[in-house]
């Protein structure tokens, strides 16, 4: 076990470093050049020249130096650089708001798979049973609706119709847990609600699987009860799919919640990606999408963890 994970967090180095090495090349790529922008709002084009606007900012050496001083400056001291606009350290803002994303992507974890789990075991159970066409019918209309729709239309229809809205002033978990919760409830719901989806149909697929296989006939001929047998037999065997399912859908949560901040003003790394990618502050926006991709990798390793706990015969090497 301790090998094998040893062996996984050495391979998520080279993984790392091309992930980094793309989203640093890609942004800049992105149509309009932070030099024209700033010369645009602030006016300064008579005052200071473009070549010297670049060189202030260090824009103006290679963009394979760029990258290695900003890579060695994070490797070695822990250093994401500075805004190009505000100066501030991007660490900071990062980490800042790191806290809010990840409060947010847990709560619709746990309400995905609060409704994915359960719904997907009572379908498998009751096939073409009435609980059953339920299951289905909502796994299919969230499909069908997207996220973000869902989320414009609690933050329209609702002040247009009652005059109320949900709150855009951020309450912080520190100065009032209980009104935090309930500020990050509704777009965790909605976000929640569309990743349920898959993993419904998924839970529902395998475990009908699982329950056509030979021993789950020895467990029901042996007498056990219903509840022993999905839970003891069938389900650790049907969640090794899902799990890996869930593992694959983390980039879908952490991109469904930079929607979910942007509509419901919710000051977390999604917000602060926008809202660089609109300066084209580019220290940030590589900032924010290593600190994704980290999260992205890390999640994947738990998953892969996570198949010894659900199968003993799994075995580390």
């Amino acid at each position: 076990m301790q090998a094998y994970l040893v062996r996984r967090l050495l391979a998520l180095i080279p993984t790392l470093f091309f992930a980094s090495l793309i989203v640093f090349t890609t942004v800049r790529m992105i149509p309009g050049d932070i030099i024209d922008m700033m010369i645009a709002q602030n006016d300064i084009g008579s005052k200071v020249s473009r070549d010297a606007l670049e060189a202030a900012l260090g824009l103006d050496r290679p963009m394979l130096a760029q990258y290695f001083s900003w890579i060695g400056g994070i490797l070695l001291r822990g250093d994401f650089g500075s805004s190009l606009w505000q100066h501030s350290p991007v660490g900071e803002e990062i980490f800042a708001r790191l806290p809010v994303t990840f409060e947010l992507g847990i709560m619709a974890l746990v309400v995905a798979l609060g409704l994915a789990i359960p719904i997907g075991i009572v379908s498998a159970l009751r096939q073409d049973g009435l609980g059953d066409i339920i299951g289905r019918s909502f796994s299919i209309l969230m499909l069908a609706v997207p996220g973000f729709w869902m989320g414009t239309m609690v933050m329209v229809f609702p002040s247009i119709w009652w005059g109320v809205s949900p709150e855009v002033k951020f309450v912080p978990f520190a100065e009032d847990p209980l009104g935090n919760l309930l500020q990050l409830a509704i777009p965790a719901v909605i976000l929640g609600t569309s990743l349920s989806a898959v993993t419904m149909r998924m839970t529902r697929t395998m475990m009908l699987e699982v329950l056509r296989q030979d021993y789950i006939r020895t467990a029901w001929a042996k007498g056990q009860n219903e509840r022993g047998v999905v839970i003891r037999h069938a389900l650790r065997n049907a969640l090794i799919p899902v799990v890996t399912l869930i593992g694959l859908q983390a980039p879908i949560l952490i991109g469904g919640a930079v929607i979910m901040e942007q509509i419901f003003v919710i000051p977390g790394m999604g917000l602060l990606l926008l809202e660089a990618v609109g300066r084209r502050d580019y220290p940030i926006i590589t900032g924010v999408f290593l600190i994704v991709g980290v999260a992205v990798v890390l999640i994947n390793l738990l998953v892969d963890l996570s198949y010894g706990l659900l199968d003993p015969k799994v075995r580390y090497r």
